[in-house]
């Protein structure tokens, strides 16, 4: 099932500042909270989409991918932003967006993942670059990586924090000029788990943890562009306790191509021919992403046509298709010339199949250019 529009979802233009994003995810959020639409399906999808728009919208690099290539620019093992959001990636969006409001009453949520009761921790995110050919982004790949990542060890327990009973949080009641004031801050002792170590073996961290390897799949889709970042969700570090898991985020990079140039979907290949071959015509073979094809060169092509292969070029992220390929075709001059040859071409300098005769079809450098940017 398509996707709907993450403005669409908010009901914002995509000229809305940070701050009307903000407001109109705050309003969805109260108005489809799943503590005032108990056991109501519709209201905790819509509850989701508006927490998935916002986590994209509210980051200007995630939302300037989105308004480039669509949700397209997400998909990939789990998505990128937005695309394998969970209630407790959710529920961690509502400190910033509506700042304690609540106090410690509010909604419990899921868990208890909002207001006074316990935020689970989230381990921290591991960072990886990816190579890709352009073979590989034309057509998509699945890459195996490899990754450190930390994980409870074996034999390791938790008990519950004596400190915050267990909450994560600890709550301090002040007086002030105004009155008594409640503030909550996250507990020192167990960092906000709501759990601390009860047993552990030696070789284990301070949390209760160790590094282990771990071969991981990403599924890479056609089109991506470098710098492009795919996110695969709960193989980060894990949390101490019962905490969830971090994320791998995949930074894509582009390799260079040792004949194809690349630009936007389109991609580039200069072809160089003989004089012989520019007189008399030929055919030549040339690379592509899908393998080799032969292209056909018709007499008396002038240096700098320019020969279209519709359809070879990369396919859309977005899924508009895909792009061309841009045979540029240059007629190679000779520099050196032995004596017979320079005969030939000496009693051909006057010959009128020889002169420059343009035809009125035949465009100029500079509209060429023009052709390629417009």
């Amino acid at each position: 099932m398509a996707k709907r529009d993450y403005y669409e979802i908010l009901g914002i233009s995509k000229s809305a500042s940070p701050e009307e994003i903000k407001k109109a995810y705050r309003k969805m959020a109260l108005k489809y909270h799943p503590d005032k639409n108990p056991d109501n399906k519709e209201a905790e999808t819509k509850f989701k989409e508006a927490a998935e728009a916002y986590e994209v919208l509210s980051n200007a690099d995630k939302k300037a991918r989105y308004d480039q290539f669509g949700h397209q620019a997400f998909d990939g093992a789990g998505g990128f932003g937005g695309g394998g959001m969970n209630m407790e990636d959710i529920f961690s969006q509502f400190g910033d967006i509506f700042g304690g409001a609540f106090g410690g009453g509010g909604f419990s949520g899921f868990g208890g993942g909002f207001g006074g009761g316990q935020r689970r921790v989230k381990g921290s995110n591991l960072r990886i670059r990816v190579k890709l050919t352009l073979e590989e982004i034309a057509n998509g790949v699945e890459k195996k990586v490899k990754v450190r990542r930390k994980v409870k060890a074996k034999g390791t327990s938790y008990k519950t924090c004596t400190t915050c009973n267990g909450s994560g949080q600890v709550t301090r009641v002040t007086n002030t000029i105004l009155g008594r004031m409640q503030t909550a801050t996250t507990c020192s002792t167990c960092g906000g788990a709501g759990q601390i170590i009860d047993r552990k073996p030696a070789d284990a961290d301070a949390n209760g943890q160790v590094y282990k390897e771990e071969t991981i799949s990403v599924k890479i889709p056609a089109g991506v562009v470098d710098g492009m970042q795919l996110k695969v969700s709960g193989k980060g570090n894990e949390a101490p306790g019962n905490g969830i898991s971090g994320d791998l985020l995949v930074a894509l990079e582009e390799e260079k191509h040792p004949k194809l140039q690349r630009e936007g979907d389109n991609l580039h290949y200069d072809l160089y021919i003989s004089y012989p071959d520019a007189v008399l015509g030929t055919s030549k073979e040339i690379d592509t992403v899908t393998g080799k094809v032969r292209i056909k060169v018709e007499s008396g092509v002038q240096s700098g046509k320019i020969l279209r292969l519709r359809g070879k070029g990369i396919p859309s992220i977005n899924g508009y298709g895909k792009g061309d390929l841009l045979v540029h075709v240059n007629v190679w001059t000779p520099k050196t010339l032995n004596k017979e040859q320079k005969e030939f071409f000496a009693s051909m300098k006057d010959d009128e199949h020889f002169q420059p005769q343009p035809q009125s079809s035949d465009k100029s450098f500079f509209e060429k250019v023009k052709d390629m940017f417009s």
